[in-house]
């Protein structure tokens, strides 16, 4: 399983980090992509971009808001609702 840790505004470099990490998760035909996410919120365009390339994923991916005490508000709680688990 790959993991990578996503803290702080969803904004457009995020949103092409995340849909890298997904593309080389699926290139290693790994079992799953787990995203850590803490973030405040940030840019709908961003978040649907996000949201687009985990819905075309070929692999699973995981939100899991971490580390105890982080928040998934506002486009964080709607990419953690359009992950897979």
């Amino acid at each position: 399983m790959y993991t990578v840790r996503i803290q702080g505004a969803i904004n457009p470099p995020v949103a092409g980090f995340l849909g890298e990490c997904i593309d080389k998760a699926g290139e290693a035909n790994a079992e799953a992509l787990l995203v850590l996410l803490d973030t405040p919120g940030g840019l709908d365009s961003s978040m649907r971009e996000i949201i687009k390339k985990m819905m075309d994923a070929p692999i699973p991916v995981v939100v899991y808001v971490a580390p105890a005490g982080a928040r998934a508000a506002s486009a964080g709680a709607i990419i953690l609702l359009a992950s897979h688990i």
